[in-house]
């Protein structure tokens, strides 16, 4: 978390109305989130992602309008409010604030939950990237200078996976995205929306087993989905998948490792303070 990138929400939140004199850090991570209290507003902006994607607001963007494509299908979803906005080389998004208990759904609903996003999914017709993982394996790669091993470990990967039907997909479905609250699941982050199989998401879940009692995860996401074949989730399409999906997260990881470093380089910017940032950015706290 930069002191820039601090400034830039706070700026964006005060041109809209919003109170940024008791602000909590909710997460210091690929983004910031940040609750402008007392409004129920989470303000988001670009931090590691902005340096390996670039574009930011592209992503909440995309997110955004999956998700109110989902609401209108009577699907709960994160309601987002304001943004992306675009403030000093910063995009900044705003969002409700939903009240949640910790915990992560299990696997079996999980499992059905995903089904029915994806048949929510099935009309949406907002453009949505094509390449998804790809393209953060890519700009993680580059940002690395093509690291040889990582680059030939792609190449391979990329000349396996198999050619199958492709749809809207939440593009990060994991039980992390998905907040527990007294109403019910609430989806979340739609930021990796993309056009893809359905082996993906599945896989991002960790729904390619059997959950509690043996419940097979695949069958009971195929149920709720309706439409999808089961060829287009069969074990060698979800075993490609689950070895891009390790390789996404190996290059993010390096290449936010390498973001990190040259944020604390004494050459570089100064990073913000953990607590009363000057300006114009209150206090806060994380």
């Amino acid at each position: 978390m930069t002191r820039s990138e601090l400034r830039a929400l706070f700026a964006s939140a005060v041109e809209l109305g919003l109170p940024v004199d008791d602000p909590v850090v909710l997460k210091d991570g690929s983004n910031v989130l940040v609750l402008l209290r007392p409004a129920p507003v989470v303000a988001r902006v670009g931090a590691v992602t902005a340096a390996v994607r670039g574009d930011v607001a592209g992503h909440f963007r995309r997110a955004d309008a999956v998700s109110r494509h989902l609401a209108a299908r009577g699907v709960p979803v994160v309601e987002p409010l304001v943004g992306p906005v675009e403030r000093d080389g910063h995009a900044v998004a705003f969002a409700r604030h939903v009240p949640h208990r910790p915990g992560a759904l299990p696997a079996a609903e999980l499992a059905t939950l995903l089904g029915g996003l994806h048949a929510a999914l099935r009309d949406h017709d907002g453009e949505l990237p094509v390449r998804g993982p790809l393209d953060d394996v890519d700009a993680a790669l580059a940002l690395l200078g093509w690291p040889p091993e990582q680059a030939e470990r792609r190449a391979g990967l990329v000349a396996r996976l198999p050619d199958v039907p492709v749809r809207p997909l939440h593009g990060d479905a994991h039980a992390g995205n998905v907040l527990l609250t007294d109403a019910g699941p609430v989806w979340n982050d739609f930021e990796d929306a993309w056009l893809g199989p359905p082996a993906w998401d599945l896989v991002c879940g960790g729904l390619t087993g059997t959950g509690g009692a043996g419940t097979d995860l695949v069958g009971t996401y195929l149920a709720a989905a309706a439409d999808v074949a089961a060829e287009e989730v069969a074990p060698e399409v979800l075993a490609r998948f689950a070895e891009l999906r390790a390789l996404q997260a190996d290059c993010w990881r390096a290449a936010a490792r390498l973001v990190h470093e040259r944020r604390a380089a004494p050459a570089d910017r100064e990073r913000a303070r953990p607590a009363a940032a000057q300006h114009d950015a209150p206090a806060h706290r994380s």
